[in-house]
């Protein structure tokens, strides 16, 4: 639906600021359940909230169907906002519980490969979907095709997440000898771990470039009038960031995840400062492929490293946490990116600035991923162990 449903909305007369209005939505449904669903994963079951997951995918391109008004599909793609936050939470924490500690990054790249492979096929087949519908359907638009479509992907999910099997909760508890007491972190606590939050900013401002992509990519190539399927776009993407998580996660485990997530941060800026010369059909394939390496390193590490620096019991907060910053960011991109569309002198300026968003990011994560500023520098380069490592007795 990434590159369908901006052009649906303007179809239905919706605005450049509407769209990054109802695209923004989608986030909002994360920001909203983040928190709950993870307490809900520690407290009771990873795979309950995997089907939670699943159960939203399946139920929300109903309302697309149904919904026929800017605020109501606002509505509903903020309840459909929800499955990622759910499926996120469960799958990554789940699979983080079955992960032995010395593998864990190259087992949570080997997990997110998923992604990507849905992700190559997903953007492709909607813009095929979309352009050819009438074929199928000769009394619809070609939107009605997709959405059905993206209803059965929905119930085949549910139906697969419902065979899942897991093991009981892990519990963390002290490494002192005098004191065997169980960790437990409250929400509130870890926003104050500042191991945590230099994450959290950083996702944040990805997902600030996320949402400006998702929002008005379909839009820019529309306003270019080229003749390319903005679905390929995302085919690359996907693509560029399946061949780097063959091999990253393992080579975070030997070489340290700071390395390749500053590298990876470097790809964001380059893609963004490409689009902003992009052109011709060479130059958004060149910006995708940068794009897609560095999402291809940035979140499975991003979820590696966040799981070193917290306890077992704790992972469904922590990641509804950081990866909340990621949602806030791409709720923030399409609403505020989009309001300045006209001061930033249209589409090529958007991506200019979410370009500077990717640097502040980068130099965030240099300057603060450690105990110092010389620490951190040295951790970015993968000179230096990670400092807020959580006791590995503790963490698998």
């Amino acid at each position: 639906m990434l590159p369908t449903l901006p052009t649906y909305i303007q179809s239905m007369g919706g605005t450049t600021q509407q769209v990054g209005m109802v695209m923004s939505c989608f986030a909002i449904g994360l920001i909203a359940s983040r928190t709950w669903l993870g307490k809900l994963a520690d407290r009771r079951s990873r795979k309950l909230v995997i089907l939670i997951g699943a159960f939203v995918a399946a139920s929300a391109p109903v309302g697309y169907l149904l919904v026929h008004s800017i605020w109501g599909l606002g509505y509903i793609r903020a309840f459909h906002g929800i499955s990622i936050a759910a499926f996120t939470i469960g799958y990554s924490a789940l699979v983080v519980d079955l992960a032995p500690i010395k593998h864990r990054g190259s087992l949570i790249g080997y997990m997110n490969l998923a992604v990507p492979i849905g992700m190559s096929m997903g953007p492709a087949l909607g813009g095929f979907l979309q352009q050819n519908g009438k074929a199928i359907f000769p009394e619809g638009t070609g939107y009605e095709v997709l959405f059905l479509f993206s209803i059965i992907c929905g119930v085949l999910a549910l139906l697969l997440a419902s065979q899942i099997k897991e093991s009981a909760l892990p519990i963390a508890t002290s490494n002192s000898k005098s004191d065997n007491k169980v960790i437990q972190r409250d929400f509130w606590q870890l926003t104050k771990d500042p191991g945590l939050i230099v994450p959290t900013l950083v996702l944040l401002l990805i997902g600030l470039v996320f949402g400006t992509l998702v929002a008005f990519l379909p839009l820019f190539i529309k306003e270019l009038q080229l003749d390319f399927n903005v679905g390929f776009f995302y085919t690359v993407v996907a693509m560029a960031s399946f061949s780097v998580r063959l091999f990253v996660g393992q080579a975070s485990d030997r070489y340290g995840r700071g390395l390749f997530i500053s590298g990876s941060l470097i790809c964001y800026v380059i893609s963004m400062v490409l689009l902003t010369q992009a052109n011709s059909t060479a130059m958004f394939i060149l910006a995708a492929i940068a794009e897609g390496s560095g999402a291809g390193i940035l979140i499975p590490l991003i979820l590696a490293l966040i799981s070193d620096r917290s306890y077992a019991n704790e992972r469904g907060k922590v990641f509804a946490l950081c990866m909340g910053g990621f949602d806030v960011g791409i709720a923030m991109g399409g609403l505020i990116l989009g309001s300045l569309a006209t001061i930033l002198g249209g589409y090529r300026g958007i991506f200019a600035l979410a370009a500077v968003l990717a640097s502040v990011a980068l130099i965030i994560f240099i300057t603060q991923a450690g105990k110092n500023l010389r620490h951190s520098l040295f951790f970015a380069l993968g000179k230096a162990p990670d400092a807020y490592l959580v006791n590995s007795q503790n963490i698998g």
